[in-house]
């Protein structure tokens, strides 16, 4: 299998450093104050405008993420392209069926079992943000002009 191009790799990178910080915050968040988040859905939720809004908005952010990361060689260029998809499905369904996915988070929420797994979903997804955050940051050190210069290619992400 041959590996990525130097330009998809600090692509992939470039993304990492911008989606792992925010999934790591948020999800952080989400896992710590989850029950609290419910009144806040539910003022959402309660008006359309904005319901279709976000979801549009996912769905735009998705789609750029879908269109200008087009990598998928390396644990670290799926897991961006999987978020890109992730964000672009979550805004579609948000447009198209915002009373299901309201229902979906009272019935979580209001079940024990179901909101300990929630909580468990987002620490992991928290975990993952904070691998995104340290690729992004902090590998791959050399740029792409030292490594044309050496005629090297970084390593694989």
């Amino acid at each position: 299998m041959s590996t990525a191009t130097v330009e998809a790799q600090e692509r992939t990178r470039a993304f990492a450093r911008v989606i792992g910080p925010y999934v790591a915050t948020f999800t952080t968040f989400y896992a710590f104050r989850l029950p609290d988040l419910l009144g806040l859905l539910d003022d959402l939720l309660a008006q359309p405008v904005l319901v279709w809004l976000l979801g549009a908005l996912m769905l735009g952010a998705g789609l750029v993420i879908i269109g200008a990361h087009r990598n998928w060689r390396g644990p670290l260029a799926v897991t961006v392209s999987l978020f890109g998809w992730f964000v672009a499905v979550r805004g579609f369904l948000l447009v198209v069926t915002p009373d299901t996915i309201r229902s979906a988070a009272v019935s979580t929420v209001l079940s024990p079992t179901g909101l300990t797994l929630a909580r468990v979903f987002f620490g992991v997804l928290a975990v993952i943000g904070l691998l995104l955050t340290y690729a992004g940051w902090f590998t791959g050190g050399r740029s792409a002009g030292e490594a044309a210069a050496k005629g090297s290619s970084l390593p694989s992400t």
